[in-house]
C-alpha cells in the first residue's frame, strides 16, 4: 500500500512542478510581450513619425470627448445646475449698480487666483511632462517683487497696475523698513493658489490606483504597472531609484497622514508614487488630499518662497553681479548686460508706462525664448502621449483578437 501511495505520488508531484514550469514561462512571455509593446509605443512621437502621431493624436482626442462627453450626460443635473448658477452670475455682471466694485475686485481674485491655480496643475498633472511653471512663472514674480519691494523701501505698490506691472508708490518708506515677512506676505495669495494647483494635479494617479484597486481591472497607465511591478520586486531590489521610491511607498502605507504631509512638504520627484499608493492601499481621500494640501500649498510654499525672497535680496544680487564680473576674460562682458538689467529695471519701478531701454532686452529677449521652448516641449509631448494611449488601445485590441481565436 505504501509503495502504491508514494508511486501515486510521484506523478502529481511531476505535474505540479510542470505546471508551475509551464506559469513561469508564460509570465516570462508576458513580460516580453508588454516590453515589446512599450518600446514600440515610445517609438511613436512627433520626430520621428510625425503624420502617425499626429493621427493617433486625434483618434485619441475624439474618443476621449466623447467619454468626457457622456460622463456630462451621466451628470447632467449637476451640469443643468452650474449653468443656471453661471446665468445668475452672468445678470449679476451685466447689471449696473452700487454691487459693481465689489464684483469687479471679486472678479480681478478670482481671475488671479484661478491663473495661479492653474498654473499649479500644469506644474504636477501626468500628461506627458509637467510644465516647470515656477521656475517660469512663480519664481520670477516672487523675484520681480522682492527686487521691488527693496528699490522702493515698500510692499504697497499702488493698485493698478499691480499685478501686472509694478509701480514704487509716491511716498516710499523708509530705508531698510522692508522685512523678509512683509515680502513673503505680499506674495502669499498667489504662492498657496499655485501650491493648491500642484495639490489637484496629484489626484489623477490617486483616482486612477483606487478604482484599479477597486474594479480588478488593469489601468491605462504605465506609472501603475511599474508600481505593480515593483511591489512583486520589492525583496530583490538594488538600485538606488528603486530603493527610493520603495522608501516612499513604505513611509506613505505605514505612517499614514504624516507620511503623505512629509513627502509633500519637500521637493519630490517621486510624489507621484505616493498617490498610487494611497490609491492601491484604499487611503481615504481626505487623508491624502488633505496632507497633499497642507503638504504643498503651505509647508513647501513657505520654504520655496523664503528660497527665493533670500536669494533676491538686494544685498545678494549685488554680490552675485559683481562675483559675475571677477570671472577671468568674460566676467565684465557678462557682468555689463546683468547690470543693466537690474538699473532698467530700477528706474522703471519709479517711472509708471515707462520704456526700457534697448540695451536690457536681451536678457528679456533669452528669458522669453527659453519660456516659448519649455512650453512647446509640454505641447508636444502631450500629443506624443495621447498618441501613445491611442496606439496602447490597438495593442489591446490585437491581443483580445488573438486569445479569441
Amino acid at each position: 500500500m505504501a509503495a502504491n501511495g508514494s508511486s501515486c505520488e510521484q506523478p502529481q508531484r511531476r505535474a505540479g512542478a510542470k505546471d508551475k514550469q509551464n506559469g513561469q514561462s508564460a509570465d516570462a512571455s508576458l513580460r516580453e510581450r508588454r516590453q515589446k509593446d512599450k518600446e514600440e509605443r515610445l517609438s511613436l512621437v512627433v520626430w520621428r513619425k510625425p503624420i502617425t502621431t499626429l493621427h493617433y493624436f486625434l483618434l485619441e482626442t475624439l474618443i476621449k470627448l466623447k467619454e468626457w462627453t457622456l460622463k456630462l450626460w451621466q451628470q447632467r443635473g449637476i451640469v443643468v445646475l452650474v449653468l443656471v448658477l453661471c446665468s445668475l452670475f452672468s445678470f449679476v455682471y451685466s447689471t449696473e449698480g452700487a454691487h459693481q466694485q465689489y464684483v469687479e475686485y471679486l472678479e480681478k481674485k478670482f481671475l488671479w487666483c484661478t491663473y495661479w491655480v492653474g498654473l499649479g496643475i500644469l506644474s504636477s498633472v501626468g500628461l506627458g511632462t509637467g510644465l516647470h511653471t515656477f521656475l517660469l512663472y512663480l519664481g520670477p514674480h516672487i523675484a520681480s517683487v522682492t527686487l521691488a519691494a527693496y528699490e522702493c523701501s515698500s510692499t504697497d505698490f499702488p493698485e493698478p497696475p499691480y499685478p501686472d506691472q509694478i509701480v514704487c508708490p509716491q511716498d516710499g518708506g523708509l530705508e531698510g523698513s522692508v522685512s523678509l515677512f512683509s515680502i513673503m506676505s505680499k506674495v502669499r495669495l498667489e504662492a498657496c493658489m499655485w501650491g493648491a494647483g500642484t495639490a489637484i494635479g496629484e489626484l489623477p494617479p490617486y483616482f486612477m490606483a483606487r478604482a484599479a484597486r477597486q474594479s480588478g481591472a488593469d489601468p491605462d497607465d504605465e506609472d501603475y504597472e511599474e508600481f505593480e511591478e515593483m511591489l512583486e520586486q520589492a525583496e530583490g531590489a538594488q538600485d538606488f531609484v528603486t530603493r527610493a521610491k520603495l522608501g516612499v511607498q513604505h513611509m506613505v502605507q505605514k505612517v499614514g497622514f504624516f507620511g503623505i504631509l512629509a513627502c509633500a512638504s519637500i521637493p519630490n520627484p517621486l510624489f507621484d508614487l505616493a498617490g498610487i499608493t494611497c490609491g492601491h492601499f484604499l487611503v481615504p481621500f481626505w487623508t491624502f488630499f488633505g496632507a497633499t494640501l497642507i503638504g504643498k500649498a503651505i509647508i513647501k510654499m513657505h520654504i520655496q518662497k523664503l528660497f527665493v525672497i533670500i536669494t533676491f535680496s538686494k544685498h545678494i544680487v549685488e554680490q552675485m553681479v559683481s562675483l559675475i564680473g571677477s570671472v577671468p576674460k568674460v566676467g565684465p562682458l557678462l557682468q555689463k548686460p546683468f547690470s543693466q538689467y537690474l538699473e532698467a529695471q530700477r528706474n522703471k519701478l519709479h517711472h509708471a508706462g515707462g520704456s526700457a531701454p534697448a540695451d536690457e532686452n536681451w536678457l528679456s529677449w533669452v528669458f522669453e525664448k527659453v519660456v516659448l521652448v519649455m512650453v512647446a516641449y509640454f505641447v508636444i509631448s502631450i500629443v506624443n502621449s495621447m498618441a501613445q494611449s491611442y496606439a496602447k488601445r490597438l495593442q489591446q485590441q490585437r491581443h483580445s483578437e488573438e486569445k479569441t481565436k
